[in-house]
């Protein structure tokens, strides 16, 4: 399974960019929960946002929570992260990551050490 991070470059704070999740034809993410996570400069990644399949449900992590949308557009096999209000502390690169299983999202919360497949990251810098 390849997942593929676009969208990030650099932003002035109160930005809002779109970050997009693809995956190849042959892998549907239609089936699966799919997680964002990031990782700023000497940090661990975090877990920042995520939308199930079964009942649509998301979860945000409380540093974006407010500013930031997931959705999924399965007609595009893409999963969007809508970023506003873009701070500098929002400076990370970001992944797009899944288990293979539609998994209750509250496990990003966590870490990132239950996903098995991820997306080569697309670099998002805050600054003005």
């Amino acid at each position: 399974v390849q997942l593929q991070a676009s969208g990030g470059g650099l932003v002035q704070p109160g930005g809002s960019p779109r970050l997009s999740c693809t995956a190849a034809s042959t892998f549907s993410l239609d089936y699966y929960a799919i997680g964002w996570f990031r990782q700023a400069p000497e940090k661990e990644r975090e877990g920042v946002s995520c939308i199930s399949v079964r009942d649509g449900a998301t979860y945000y992590a409380d540093s974006v929570k407010g500013r930031f949308t997931i959705s999924r557009d399965n007609a595009k096999n893409t999963v969007y992260l809508q970023m506003n209000s873009l701070k500098p502390e929002d400076t990370a690169v970001y992944y797009c990551a899944t288990d293979g299983t539609d998994f209750p999202c509250e496990v990003i919360a966590e870490g990132d050490h239950a996903m098995n497949y991820w997306g080569q990251g697309t670099l998002v810098t805050v600054s003005s």
